[in-house]
């Protein structure tokens, strides 16, 4: 198969994140007593306490982790409901897992904004955020394939937001969303990842924006398992990956089939980034990917410069891709433009193309149409194979340089909302090929 679609990598492991294992050792002199069982609304890093894993100790729900410039050689789980953990500099914050610790931050606790700061080095996760826990043990999908996964027992979190992050150099997410509703990744950077730079995945009614964000020099920019109805992937850039976005059904985890994205007002450009770790299947060159993903809307994206393939639809197992609609989408400069490589048991079916601009080469187009009730009549000829590079490994990956910071306050924020705000599909403007260009690059 000339063009191999990713599917997620499945761990193995579940994350330990017992609360004694997870900050450095600290001067207690500087943690804030807690006799009296008295939490602070503001706790300042190192200022109020050593480590930040001690402050999430003594910070009252709703309240705010300030943590100034420095490097923090810690894994941080926060479990505490509402709380905001910023930097005070994102380029200055930095909190690394040396290449030893599974991730940097883990989110368990609704309501928690994690905002300004940098993540990195770490073997797994950057930044993941999810509702699939046991305690305080994180549970990753490859540890029992979720095959009786019971909703009940493990609700999806509520309520998010990831802003101003930079994840770099992790060894499979940079930032990643498991099990979770209503929550937003905004204005970030994403690189170094072996797996994906963003990902969210296993939710239904997931309520969640991706916006203004930048996945470069991963496996594959932003990936989607089973997240479905109400994701809108807005106006981010996933350039300079091996595969630039994916929308995929999958057993492994919870809720088969994907779908009920919008993703619009994206570029997705240039995914042939030998500079990357290898995808997981061999995947290059690659555009957008839709793997058994069904009912979902690419609207007004600028998808070019793919070495393979602009945009490749085809099954997943045994999960077909049907009712897809890409509508004003620009391809150009991609080898093949619209490429339908589903088998003949799961055919692809109901790809609807809308609009100008859809690119002039279409291979094995059964269940693509122009009108969306008839296939179209357009060129066939298979594309030969492309040479696929080797990976670079995630450490090794070339770091961004400096990124913009979120104003400096000490103002605790209010609670996130109950539900996030989409914008209007018809609102959504073709973006320019400058788009969150040059953004961290060196």
């Amino acid at each position: 198969m000339p063009f191999p679609l990713p599917r997620p990598a499945a761990t193995t492991l579940a994350v330990a994140v017992a609360l004694g294992a997870l900050s450095g050792c600290g001067d207690d002199s500087k943690v804030p007593s807690d006799q009296s069982g008295q939490k602070q609304s503001v706790v300042q890093v190192p200022g109020d306490a050593e480590t930040i894993g001690d402050a999430l100790e003594v910070v009252e729900e709703n309240g705010l982790v300030l943590v100034a410039p420095g490097t923090y050689r810690e894994q941080v789980l926060i479990d505490v409901e509402g709380v905001t953990l910023r930097g005070t500099e994102r380029n200055g914050v930095v909190i690394t897992g040396e290449g030893t610790r599974t991730a940097g931050v883990i989110a368990i606790a609704d309501g928690v904004r994690i905002e300004n700061l940098t993540v990195t080095d770490t073997l797994l996760y950057g930044v993941l955020v999810t509702g699939t826990h046991e305690g305080n043990e994180v549970l990753t999908p490859a540890q029992n394939g979720y095959d009786q996964f019971d909703p009940a027992k493990f609700p999806p979190l509520q309520r998010f937001r990831v802003d101003h992050v930079t994840a770099t150099n992790n060894g499979l997410y940079g930032i990643y969303a498991f099990n979770t509703q209503h929550g937003v990744i905004a204005d970030s950077w994403a690189s170094g990842s072996a797996d994906s730079g963003i990902y969210v995945g296993q939710c239904r009614d997931c309520d969640t924006v991706v916006t203004g964000n930048v996945a470069a020099h991963n496996a594959v920019g932003f990936e989607n398992a089973n997240a479905s109805d109400s994701l809108t992937v807005i106006g981010n850039r996933f350039s300079e990956n091996r595969v630039g976005l994916t929308l995929t059904s999958n057993y492994q985890e919870a809720f088969v089939p994907q779908r009920g994205n919008l993703v619009a007002g994206n570029v997705i450009s240039d995914n042939n980034d030998a500079g990357s770790p290898a995808q997981a299947d061999g995947a290059f060159g690659i555009g957008v990917g839709v793997a058994g993903g069904q009912d979902n809307v690419l609207l007004r994206n600028r998808i070019t410069g793919n070495d393979n393939a602009g945009v490749i639809v085809q099954n997943a197992e045994d999960v077909p891709s049907t009712g897809n609609t890409f509508e004003g989408n620009v391809l150009a400069d991609n080898r093949a433009d619209l490429v339908n490589l589903s088998i003949p048991e799961h055919p692809a079916s109901r790809t609807c193309l809308k609009g100008q601009g859809l690119g002039q080469l279409i291979l094995h187009p059964k269940g693509f149409g122009r009108t969306c009730t008839a296939d179209p009549d357009p060129a066939t000829t298979p594309l030969p194979g492309i040479s696929v590079p080797e990976g670079v490994a995630f450490l090794e990956v070339i770091r961004p340089g400096a990124l913009p910071s979120l104003p400096a306050s000490t103002d605790v924020p209010a609670p996130l909302p109950a539900t996030v705000t989409h914008p209007a599909a018809a609102d959504i403007a073709l973006p320019a090929v400058s788009l969150l260009a040059g953004l961290g690059h060196r």
